[in-house]
């Protein structure tokens, strides 16, 4: 017997698909934008893509999406406390979060695991979100610290583990 996934069914098996923590940031003509994603995903090599999911309900990607060129920040496990301040609406994101400019003009998080600054590819329909794909022009990641990641309804930390060039 089949019975129909509901919301709820869905969200509570989807909690245990661990994602990793990102935060798309922007220069906006009034000051920086920021938003924290749980779906990025590597898409293409050849060309460069990768992918996020911004919900219908956000109310900053609609000021990002109309510039074109944002940077996603993958955060390390000391990010917690970032994601948090990027995943709320309204209110300044960017207080007591330091950043530079990437080479397209979006912020760059201090601390950030790795950052991919991009410009939009495509924006697609998927159900109650977005689906994004972007170009990836510049790139950099750091080889000391560990991903954060959201399991379970909450933030994890991964073990350590060596990493191999």
């Amino acid at each position: 017997m089949v019975t129909a996934v509901t919301p709820d069914s869905f969200r509570r098996v989807m909690r245990h698909v661990p994602t990793g923590v990102a935060v798309v940031t922007a220069a906006g003509p009034h000051g920086p934008l920021g938003l924290a994603v749980g779906s990025f995903v590597s898409v293409s090599l050849e060309p460069p893509l990768v992918g996020f999911f911004v919900a219908r309900t956000s109310t900053t990607w609609p000021r990002i999406a109309p510039l074109g060129k944002f940077c996603v920040n993958v955060l390390g496990e000391d990010g917690e406390g970032t994601s948090r301040a990027f995943a709320v609406s309204g209110g300044d994101k960017f207080g007591g979060v330091a950043w530079t400019s990437s080479p397209l003009g979006s912020p760059v998080l201090d601390g950030a695991l790795a950052w991919f600054d991009c410009t939009t590819h495509s924006v697609t329909d998927a159900g109650d979100h977005v689906l994004v794909l972007a170009d990836v022009h510049e790139l950099s990641a750091t080889d000391a610290g560990r991903p954060l990641v959201f399991c379970h309804g909450t933030y994890q930390r991964l073990r350590p583990h060596p990493i191999n060039p």
